[in-house]
């Protein structure tokens, strides 16, 4: 099984070509190596051998909410529960920083909802949350779904 840590600084050439592979299928937006570097503190990665296998990260938009992006597993070891505990990584941080909602833009929504999302309108988010989608060959006819969880509803543990 991988073990899934904080980022460093060696993992963002791992990071890379995670998020490009799956950025060239169309399923995540493509991040360069300088937007990784400048937001390392927000990424956990999931290791194994050695080499990075999985990413997401935690980006925090207001006092209240941040956003699961960028959660990518290499193919062969999807199913195997890497995604699941970087999301789980990314939820307790939000809920150690006092966040109370984080939501994710996906394509893949039944993946968070047996996590305990809830599948909302995306046009209920905050506007501040476009930022990115602006830069989407998409937008603004994205078929991304959005789920939301309520970190104060959930019981943890």
């Amino acid at each position: 099984m991988a073990s899934v840590r904080k980022a460093t600084i060696g993992d963002v050439e791992g990071m890379f070509t995670l998020i490009s592979d799956y950025s060239r299928k169309e399923l995540l937006l493509p991040r360069s190596k300088a937007d990784l570097f400048e937001h390392i503190r927000d990424f956990f990665v999931a290791e194994e051998g050695g080499n990075i296998v999985g990413c997401c990260a935690l980006h925090i938009f207001w006092e209240d909410l941040a956003e699961i992006r960028s959660l990518a597993v290499r193919e062969d070891l999807q199913g195997r529960g890497v995604g699941r505990e970087l999301v789980e990584r990314c939820l307790d941080e939000a809920r150690t920083l006092g966040l109370s909602r984080v939501f994710a833009l996906t394509y893949v929504p039944d993946f968070f909802l047996k996590m305990g999302f809830k599948q909302i309108d995306k046009h209920a988010l905050p506007r501040k949350i476009w930022t990115d989608c602006v830069n989407c060959p998409y937008f603004p006819d994205c078929e991304e779904q959005a789920v939301i969880i309520n970190l104060e509803e959930v019981d943890h543990g």
